[in-house]
């Protein structure tokens, strides 16, 4: 399958272009993942993700379905996030609220960036948006970065879902 780069610009500086992520990418992705956890932790977010999360084989998963994405900043993969159509099974109960609609949606999962290039979530966006009308993700209560960007690019707090695992997780849902 032939990758298509899509260029997109958004209010950053920085130019950024999103394609889907194939198995070359997967050391790459290994080391963005492994800055992510290091940025988390020093964040106050020790635990959301653990030393081995994610592996290999869901990298892989996820490029075989072909929701896996790599953003791009001159050479260099500098962010990835799955970008998944359909119903999410761990979005079916949700506590403590509601979702706005019950609209076909995608949802954004395990998004990181090496921190290289700015406003990362801002240009996913745009890419998500620009697919789908309904987009909806989850962060742990302890990502305080990852709740202010999402914030910042206008979705709403629906309530609490629980992973495939049991936890806890904060829900959103962005609507064009």
């Amino acid at each position: 399958m032939k990758n298509k780069n899509i260029l997109y610009n958004s209010c950053t500086k920085d130019t950024v272009s999103i394609r889907k992520a194939c198995p070359n990418d997967i050391p790459r992705l290994m080391e963005i993942f492994s800055i992510a956890r290091k940025f988390m932790k020093e964040t106050g977010n020790p635990s959301q993700w653990s030393e081995d999360y994610p592996d290999k084989n869901l990298l892989l998963d996820d490029i075989c379905h072909g929701d896996s994405y790599v953003c791009i900043s001159g050479e260099e993969i500098v962010a990835t996030f799955v970008l998944r159509e359909g119903k999410d099974p761990t979005y079916n109960i949700i506590y403590d609220g509601e979702w706005t609609n019950d609209n076909p949606y995608a949802t954004i999962h395990r998004i990181a960036s090496c921190g290289k290039t700015k406003g990362i979530f801002l240009h996913v966006m745009q890419y998500a948006i620009r697919h789908y009308d309904t987009v909806r993700i989850d962060t742990h209560r302890d990502n305080k970065p990852m709740q202010h960007v999402i914030n910042k690019a206008g979705f709403r707090y629906c309530g609490i879902i629980h992973c495939w695992n049991g936890d806890e997780r904060l829900a959103y849902q962005y609507d064009k």
